[in-house]
């Protein structure tokens, strides 16, 4: 939650930031359960599932807030938005990173792409200096590559295929006879 007090007294903070990411989340959701309409219903349940998930929790925050609006305690102005503006340059950076990763995903593919999103963003969000490089590297190259296999392999989803998917596909038809 934003750290920004209020003027209107001591402790009452700005909630109004922090709704931004579950409004969205709850948009994103409705809109997703839009388009499974005519998936399988295998696909169907899972969304549901993780949609489920996403809508409550996104619930369960709004009560929270709410509840921390009536007591007095917080408003719902905008007020902490753009505070602290020391990390405004990282979260210009972050979204930089986002629309490169949408830009690139067709010609890198999903693998490198997304492996390349996790570790610059996960370092930048970190501090490069300070930041434990060698698990950043592992967590980035773990869950790229598990999400490959994960939608790709296991789930047989169509992703952007990149120089990764290629080698893995040339490997595994040599390896499975063709």
């Amino acid at each position: 939650m934003s750290v920004e007090p209020s003027p209107d007294g001591p402790g009452k903070k700005s909630l109004g930031p922090d709704l931004i990411i579950p409004v969205a989340a709850i948009l994103f959701t409705l809109y997703y359960f839009s388009t499974i309409i005519d998936s399988p219903w295998t696909a169907q349940v899972s969304a549901f599932f993780v949609g489920s998930i996403l809508l409550g929790l996104s619930a369960a925050f709004m009560v929270i807030t709410g509840v921390r609006v009536a007591r007095g305690q917080a408003d719902l102005r905008m007020g902490g938005l753009l505070a602290p503006r020391a990390i405004a340059p990282r979260r210009f950076a972050l979204f930089a990173l986002t629309l490169a990763y949408i830009f690139f995903i067709d010609w890198l593919g999903f693998t490198i792409t997304t492996f390349l999103f996790i570790f610059l963003g996960m370092s930048l969000l970190s501090g490069w200096e300070r930041a434990n490089k060698r698990l950043i590297l592992v967590l980035s190259v773990v869950l790229s590559v598990g999400g490959y296999l994960l939608f790709v392999v296991a789930f047989k989803r169509r992703f952007p295929e990149g120089p990764f998917e290629q080698v893995f596909k040339a490997l595994t038809a040599s390896v499975g006879g063709g």
